[in-house]
């Protein structure tokens, strides 16, 4: 039985995973040593306010260490932010990412789906704003969206936290695989912070941390983020987890050079994956992001796994059905070998 999210290869003979839209530079080298020489510090409890990490965060973003809240991954403080929150009502996309429907059921909130249109590759439009006054009391975005790539655009982005505070509607804009995109920080919410606004960010995608789990959240509103805080577990961020990211942060220059190299390979990448598939028949919606978002009358999820290759089956997002799949963008080699893939199940 499979995941229903991707990186669920155990058990299965695999070579290549596409299925888990992580880094394909692996964890950054400050990471990796920080954690073979820390082994002796995880056998004491973690700081259960992530006070260092916390600090190094503010910083970095010029922000103050209260606006922010560490977690075990970015699932984790979705959960912790709609119970903290308990909106009766909430707007949400589809298709994306499916915890948020999760933790929304669990928390008895209505749901609004606001669906979005293939012939529009699935991006976001002015629409929205539309359904920011039937009663809604959140709304809950990924940006770049989850599984097809597109990024909101800035002018409606200042659009959406500008009525989301005259509605006082919490905005949840989940930003975990932005920095994969090449404007980034000029479409990021965190541009139009005010008191209604959460910004979601994860090492976890962008450093390839995903076994590691080291999600944070930006408020605008500080004693959200306090009860945010609170609730949950204690100790939901592993010695470990806040080792690795504190290493990330000090190591400034090594950490620059890692994302430059990361968006220039992402860049050419998904740029030769678009262009082969697309001249397999194959069709690819526009992304911005790390992975890409394929729709074919192909059986690709079962034809691949035999051939040892793993993509994500997206049948099981709203507004999707079985002919949609998703890949990660990984390295040429790898890319290489999934076109070819795909060429032996396409010839036949």
């Amino acid at each position: 039985m499979f995941s229903e999210h991707g990186g669920d290869a155990f058990g299965l003979d695999i070579m290549f995973d596409f299925s888990a839209n992580l880094n394909p530079l692996g964890m950054p080298e400050a990471a990796k040593k920080v954690l073979n020489n820390s082994v002796t510090e995880w056998e004491k409890y973690p700081d259960p306010n992530c006070r260092k990490l916390k600090q190094k965060l503010a910083a970095a973003m010029n922000l103050e260490p209260e606006q922010i809240v560490c977690g075990n991954g970015a699932a984790d403080l979705i959960y912790r932010i709609i119970s903290t929150i308990k909106p009766r009502k909430c707007v949400l996309c589809s298709p994306t990412f499916s915890e948020y429907e999760k933790a929304l059921r669990e928390n008895n909130c209505e749901i609004e789906y606001f669906p979005l249109l293939e012939e529009n590759d699935f991006r976001l439009d002015e629409r929205i704003l539309e359904t920011l006054t039937n009663g809604a009391e959140m709304l809950i975005l990924c940006n770049p969206n989850n599984p097809a790539g597109g990024v909101i655009s800035r002018e409606l982005l200042k659009k959406i936290c500008e009525k989301c505070s005259q509605k006082n509607i919490t905005f949840l804009c989940d930003e975990c695989f932005l920095e994969f995109t090449e404007t980034a920080e000029n479409h990021s919410a965190l541009n139009f912070l005010n008191e209604k606004t959460i910004v979601l960010k994860a090492f976890t995608k962008i450093f390839a941390m995903a076994g590691i789990r080291l999600g944070y959240a930006v408020f605008g509103d500080c004693e959200t983020a306090r009860k945010t805080a609170q609730s949950g577990q204690c100790w939901s961020v592993s010695a470990p987890a806040q080792i690795a990211g504190t290493a990330v942060l000090d190591d400034e220059i090594g950490t620059k050079i890692y994302l430059e190299k990361t968006l220039e390979l992402i860049r050419t990448e998904r740029e030769f994956l678009k262009k082969s598939l697309n001249d397999l028949g194959i069709r690819t919606f526009d992304s911005s992001a790390n992975f890409l978002l394929l729709k074919s009358d192909l059986r690709l999820f079962d034809t691949l796994l035999e051939q040892r290759i793993l993509i994500r089956n997206c049948a099981n997002f709203r507004e999707l059905d079985e002919r949609f799949f998703r890949i990660a963008v990984r390295n040429h080699e790898e890319n290489q070998a999934l076109v070819e893939a795909l060429r032996r199940v396409i010839g036949g």
